[in-house]
């Protein structure tokens, strides 16, 4: 693949990250913003004469709006760019995967490497939940999370392409997927977890906060695949979309 292509993926890569960043701040706000709300209402209830005369730099309705919109539009445009150049690498080694199945197989792979696996371990939490004390510790370990969990995730694919030619597709998957999540099942048992969820604050909007996260990344990566995996195949099978035209249709040889 030259330097070119290279380029008009990473554009489109972006771009459909840009898409999916639009579908994804619609479940951000209709699903997330609900649960966010009911956390810093709790916490100002809970904070009365601990903090007076405090005025918020941004508002909490450009925040909801503006602010969510901005965050949530340039994360689709970066992840975007990446998953755009992961894709580079990933065509034509992953297997006999035409660009849309590539396009599948690396959104899926963002996301279950890039954010499921480290969620298991540490999970988001709402305003009002986790100690300001240690917000430094809980953010290197969940970095440190995703990194292992992408580098696991890129390991076993290489495995399993060594693993193929003697066990077959179908045992490699599953001996490189066992070992996967014997690996992430160490790291989750000797990384250290948290309990931070203050003493009063409703379960349900801790459950509808995460779930709200989930729904935000899988909407994120699922409209991204669909997208991107359309206009790479445009970019890299044009004549196949043209032997479909009326046109093409009308001048190929009869008999």
């Amino acid at each position: 693949m030259n330097s070119t292509s290279v380029r008009a993926l990473l554009v489109r890569g972006m771009l459909a990250g840009l898409v999916a960043g639009a579908f994804a701040l619609v479940v951000a706000y209709f699903l997330g913003e609900g649960p966010v709300d009911a956390a810093i209402a709790f916490e100002e209830a809970h904070s009365e004469g601990h903090h007076e005369g405090g005025e918020e730099l941004v508002s909490r309705t450009v925040q909801s709006t503006a602010g969510l919109a901005t965050g949530v539009l340039v994360f689709g445009i970066a992840v975007g760019g990446i998953a755009g150049l992961a894709y580079c690498v990933a065509l034509g080694r992953i297997g006999r995967f035409g660009p849309r199945a590539t396009a599948a197989l690396v959104a899926l792979g963002a996301l279950l490497s890039a954010y499921v696996v480290p969620y298991l371990k540490y999970p988001p939490n709402p305003p009002a939940v986790g100690d300001p004390d240690t917000i430094g510790e809980r953010t290197t370990l969940y970095f440190l999370m995703i990194v292992l969990s992408v580098l696991l995730t890129v390991a076993a694919v290489l495995v399993g392409q060594r693993l193929a030619p003697r066990l077959g597709n179908w045992h490699a998957t599953v001996a490189v997927a066992a070992g996967f999540v014997v690996v992430v099942g160490l790291a989750f048992a000797f990384l250290p977890s948290f309990d931070e969820v203050p003493e009063g604050f409703p379960a349900a909007v801790v459950w509808e906060f995460r779930l709200a996260t989930l729904a935000i990344h899988a909407t994120l990566w699922t409209v991204f695949g669909l997208v991107f995996g359309e206009l790479a195949e445009r970019l890299l099978t044009p004549g196949e979309k043209d032997r479909h035209t009326p046109a093409a249709r009308a001048s190929a040889p009869v008999g």
